[in-house]
């Protein structure tokens, strides 16, 4: 890792879930864990329950840390943290010259199928395979696509909250103009797919001040932009159109949100009143 461009991240993701009585057999996993991969290094990492929980750690199909566990006692709250110190860098990418008969390599199909397949979120539409055929006929190379693809939705969408949800398709998003970090890369991995490319979503987090100073703890966000395979996997952040590197922590790389899902299970009780999510993202060095 280029140490003159990198800096060193502590994040807390905090999520307490509040029941109207109570709660018991629960049963849950958790994706909170940054992976270490090019251009990132998870120096130290935690996983905490209230109530107290033993947890299991596995690798997920992939490559995500999950952590799962069981909550047995009765409780009206369910609070889950994750702590993690994670050294970032811009993420070098090291060929981008891949042609469009590279992607038509039946090779290659088999070896990135699930990164071109339509998911739940990511599903074929005929508005957006049209955007992705008028991509197709303009752009010399996939790497000049993707870039396209990019604009075409950062044109189109207006980052606001309130219009989408966590199960908001990429046609619903696009037909609405409007979204989040996560409409935002489910639609450009439906344009690219659809020409294509093989492409995969990423979810993290975001620290949001590019001159942020040693030590001061802000409140940042959960995140998602995608990777696009152009030659070598490169990175694209289509909401906020600039370049990935050390701002961004990476949790999970896989086809859309639903493979990704920082919280997810099932228990017997009580419906959930409500629910608060916060992040603190401190630059640490």
């Amino acid at each position: 890792m280029d140490r003159v461009n990198s800096w060193r991240l502590l994040v807390r993701h905090s999520t307490t879930s509040r029941y109207a009585a109570e709660v018991f057999a629960s049963y849950n996993e958790v994706r909170l864990t940054p992976m270490t991969d090019r251009g990132q290094v998870t120096v130290d990492e935690r996983v905490e329950v209230v109530p107290a929980a033993r947890l299991f750690r596995h690798v997920d199909y992939w490559g995500t840390i999950v952590h799962t566990f069981d909550v047995h006692g009765r409780h009206t709250e369910l609070t889950v943290l994750g702590s993690s110190i994670v050294d970032t860098s811009a993420r070098r990418v090291l060929d981008e010259d891949a042609t469009w008969g590279t992607l038509a390599l039946p090779t290659l199909h088999d070896d990135l199928y699930e990164y071109l397949s339509p998911t739940r979120f990511v599903a074929p539409c005929d508005t957006l395979s049209a955007v992705a055929d008028d991509i197709r006929t303009r752009a010399a190379t996939p790497s000049d696509a993707a870039r396209m693809a990019i604009d075409a939705v950062r044109d189109r969408l207006v980052y606001e909250r309130g219009h989408t949800t966590a199960s908001t398709s990429a046609a619903e998003a696009w037909e609405q103009r409007r979204g989040v970090c996560q409409d935002f890369a489910h639609v450009t991995l439906a344009i690219l797919r659809a020409m294509g490319v093989p492409a995969r979503y990423v979810s993290g987090y975001l620290h949001p001040d590019r001159d942020a100073p040693i030590g001061v703890a802000v409140s940042g966000e959960s995140h998602a932009w995608i990777d696009a395979w152009i030659g070598d996997w490169a990175p694209f952040d289509p909401t906020n159109g600039e370049p990935v590197g050390e701002r961004h922590v990476v949790v999970a790389q896989a086809r859309d949100y639903g493979d990704v899902s920082p919280l997810r299970g099932i228990y017997t009780g009580a419906a959930a009143t409500d629910q608060d999510v916060t992040v603190e993202v401190t630059r640490i060095g």
